[in-house]
């Protein structure tokens, strides 16, 4: 299990959002950030769940959700794993930068509507890369 990563910042039971989207959005910012490589174990099912003090079944949700996007790699009595192929994507440079420039858009509108500015947002992006490295 990487031990830099704090898993217990990982749900946030007041949030409106549901914690498998919270969970699965957590991973997939951590491989982005480069908290989380292809080949690093992830903690078991049960391991998560009780960090977090939610259901097993969400956690197995979220693994099970991931292992068909083919981001997790489960091998049977091992373990789960970053799988090789989560840094890779299936689209062309043009669809990247589409779906790209989609993700900002909705996190900036998101934060605005928050009372956060572009700049706030630049700042904790900014802040989340430096800290990854």
């Amino acid at each position: 299990m990487p031990g830099d990563l704090d898993w217990t910042q990982a749900v946030n039971t007041r949030d409106p959002t549901p914690l498998h989207a919270q969970l699965e959005r957590t991973i997939r910012v951590a491989i982005a950030s480069g908290w989380l490589r292809p080949g690093d174990q992830l903690p078991t099912v049960r391991q998560l769940a009780v960090a977090l003090r939610i259901n097993a079944n969400t956690v197995a949700r979220v693994y099970a959700q991931l292992e068909r996007d083919r981001i997790l790699e489960t091998r049977r009595g091992v373990g789960s794993f970053i799988g090789a192929r989560a840094a890779e994507s299936p689209l062309n440079d043009d669809a990247r930068r589409a779906e790209l420039r989609a993700i900002v858009t909705r996190a900036l509108a998101e934060a605005s509507a928050r009372g956060f500015s572009a700049a706030d947002v630049r700042r904790e992006m900014q802040s989340i890369v430096k800290g990854a490295s």
